[in-house]
């Protein structure tokens, strides 16, 4: 089971850390990943950590801005947002994938078998 959490309301060029609280299996155990979608949109890739936590992709948006890590004592990953802009805003999720090598699948929703519920995201001007 996944809980996100961290999310909130923040001016443009401030920064924000989500939290992916998971309970059972170690996240060493998964592909983790970061996933957001605003109103409208598709879910859109943003970041994952492989098993090791020694790979970390970015899609190129956050890219600079967005760092992913986790905290395997504590069973939780994070996001760390900089310089946040507007079009940032959405609900982010994270997710675990059970597959043991990362390849450009893992941009795909579709890759992951668990899913936590979301935290809203607001970045205002």
């Amino acid at each position: 089971q996944l809980q996100a959490s961290g999310g909130g309301l923040v001016q443009a060029g401030n920064s924000l850390k989500l939290s992916c609280a998971a309970s059972g299996r170690s996240i060493s155990s998964y592909i983790m990943g970061w996933f957001r979608q605003a109103p409208g949109n598709e879910r859109e890739y943003v970041a994952s950590i492989n098993r090791s936590g020694g790979l970390k992709y970015y899609a190129d948006s956050v890219q600079g801005r967005f760092t992913i890590s986790r905290d395997i004592a504590k069973n939780t990953m994070y996001l760390q947002m900089h310089s946040l802009k507007l079009e940032d805003t959405a609900v982010y999720y994270c997710a675990a994938d059970r597959s043991y090598y990362m390849d450009h699948r893992i941009q795909s929703p579709s890759e992951y078998d668990y899913w936590g519920q979301g935290t809203q995201v607001t970045v205002s001007s």
